[in-house]
């Protein structure tokens, strides 16, 4: 048996609701304006554009509870709420009739943006990773099996702050559904077990500020409530 030169990193993983059991999570995959209100408070056009992705560490994913840092080199830190997509199957270049069976579970999360560094990168051309890809950037509800729960499709997505909702929508508002989504993904990577999918995120992305408490969900999947250190 080979040994490594430094410590293995820890998989990082996720909760599943009701057991004692973890997901592990092997990459994040973000679909980026997959909400025409969103695209279009974002100044794209949603009825011209194909899904684009961008992707986060693994272990940018922590728990959608207690307090989530504020990070460092930003003063405009987004939420967007999302539901998550959570893998158990392998695939490529996968025919969206069949994209569904590769779906294990379904969460709640955010994608925190550090939306200050982002429009400098767009504006210059440059990546977002900075911008998507920080510590603690993912939090995630415990995730639930589609087993348990079927695969949502017609739900209202939501997110407060402090009380005063922020984000209202419907999944069924998506541009691309889950379907078309891991379909198109499947095409440019090869999925596997352990792949995690935000989804995209409603119109009312705003900032936040240390202090702040946030709660959001997806109606008949789950809620998470957290605070900003």
């Amino acid at each position: 048996m080979s040994s490594y030169v430094i410590t293995a990193p820890v998989q990082p993983s996720l909760a599943v609701a009701g057991s004692e059991e973890r997901f592990p999570i092997r990459r994040v995959f973000c679909v980026g304006r997959n909400y025409g209100a969103h695209a279009r408070e974002m100044g794209s056009d949603p009825d011209r554009e194909p899904p684009f992705f961008f992707t986060k560490p693994a272990d940018a994913v922590l728990p959608a509870s207690g307090a989530v840092p504020y990070p460092p080199a930003t003063r405009d830190l987004h939420h967007e709420v999302e539901l998550v997509v959570a893998l158990g199957a392998a695939g490529s270049d996968i025919d969206p009739l069949d994209a569904m069976s590769l779906v294990w579970g379904y969460g709640v999360g955010l994608d925190l943006t550090r939306r200050d560094l982002q429009a400098v990168a767009k504006d210059a051309g440059r990546p977002w990773d900075m911008a998507k890809g920080f510590d603690a950037s993912a939090p995630c509800s415990p995730l639930i099996p589609a087993a348990r729960l079927g695969h949502p499709q017609d739900a209202r997505i939501w997110l407060e702050v402090n009380g005063a909702l922020r984000q209202e929508g419907n999944l069924n508002e998506m541009i691309w559904p889950i379907a078309d989504v891991i379909a198109h993904l499947s095409r440019l990577v090869t999925l596997a077990p352990g792949d995690l999918i935000y989804t995209g995120t409603p119109a009312g992305v705003a900032a936040l500020q240390p202090g702040d408490r946030v709660r959001g969900g997806v109606d008949g999947v789950t809620e998470f409530e957290l605070s900003i250190a």
